[in-house]
């Protein structure tokens, strides 16, 4: 998953990705009709398939969760770069990290999220958690709005792209929200990164309320064992996201044509009953509507068989 900067909130509109302007035009009819409509259940013989709202990378907060309904995504764990994007205001002259700090700490940006929260809950469409990198150079007060936009959106979970050194100081104001957060994983192996078993045994260590994000796809191309950590780590496991990856750092690819153990892991949270949120998330080029209902029926079948 991309880890949105602060440079990103406002460049990121122009960036190109593959097939954007057809996906757009593709999709125009049927988010028309998407938006007065809820979505379908992804709730498959007991496990919730949601989706990050990364997979929806290439359009802004409505038009994603127009997309959502469309696919017909129950459930979703919302990325910062939907959550924030167009709502802080850089003065003439101003600093981008000191204007975002000081929205982030203000009550316009709960009041924001309580907005966010109200179009989710018309489209049908459940949160499961909030999804910010959290940084060394954040202030006390940061990290505490970074809670309180979670309880304006109504979760109970924060997932974080972070370094390992950053638990200490969240784990103080995540204990004092009753709130996990859930570390996120990359395939990148280096120091004080989560990528491996290690890094989260660290950040945990006398933690209560840290926890992990396990993306299986990430941590099979870093050669180890989603299914087998799955099994291992489930109690401490808050959110998933679910794509394939090849083995050796290799490329994100569709369902079934990678190395993680996509229809393995699945068929674990159906058969021991673990309700742990698996998001699918949708990062190799094409269409993001048509990978992400391809994505979504394969889920269902493997659940569903």
């Amino acid at each position: 998953m991309f880890v949105l900067n602060e440079a990103a909130v406002t460049t990121y509109s122009r960036r190109e990705f593959g097939g954007l302007v057809l996906t757009g035009l593709a999709a125009a009819p049927l988010m028309g009709r998407a938006a007065a409509q809820k979505a379908a259940s992804s709730r498959f013989a007991g496990v919730r398939i949601g989706t990050q709202s990364y997979s929806f990378r290439d359009r802004g907060l409505d038009e994603a969760i127009a997309a959502m309904v469309t696919v017909g995504i129950s459930y979703c764990e919302l990325w910062s770069g939907h959550g924030e994007r167009g709502a802080v205001v850089v003065p003439p002259g101003g600093n981008r990290r000191e204007a975002t700090r000081a929205w982030r700490t203000s009550q316009a940006a709960l009041d924001h999220f309580k907005t966010i929260r109200g179009k989710f809950d018309a489209a049908g469409v459940t949160l499961t958690s909030y999804d910010l990198p959290f940084s060394n150079d954040f202030t006390d007060d940061e990290i505490a709005s970074v809670f309180a936009m979670g309880k304006a959106l109504g979760v109970n979970v924060i997932t974080s792209s972070a370094k390992v050194s950053v638990a200490e100081r969240v784990q103080v104001f995540a204990a004092k929200a009753g709130m996990k957060v859930g570390f996120h994983n990359h395939s990148r192996i280096a120091p004080d990164e989560f990528a491996t078993p290690e890094n989260w045994a660290t950040a945990m260590a006398g933690r209560p309320n840290m926890a992990m994000t396990l993306d299986i796809g990430h941590f099979t191309a870093a050669n180890f064992d989603a299914l087998a950590f799955l099994d291992e780590h489930h109690d401490h496991i808050v959110s998933m996201h679910i794509k394939d990856r090849k083995r050796d750092q290799g490329a994100t690819v569709p369902f079934g044509e990678g190395d993680a153990k996509v229809a393995e892991v699945l068929t674990r949270l159906r058969d021991r009953k673990w309700d742990i949120p698996a998001h699918i998330e949708f990062e190799y080029r094409g269409d993001a509507i048509v990978e992400m209902t391809k994505l979504l029926a394969y889920c269902r079948k493997v659940l569903e068989q």
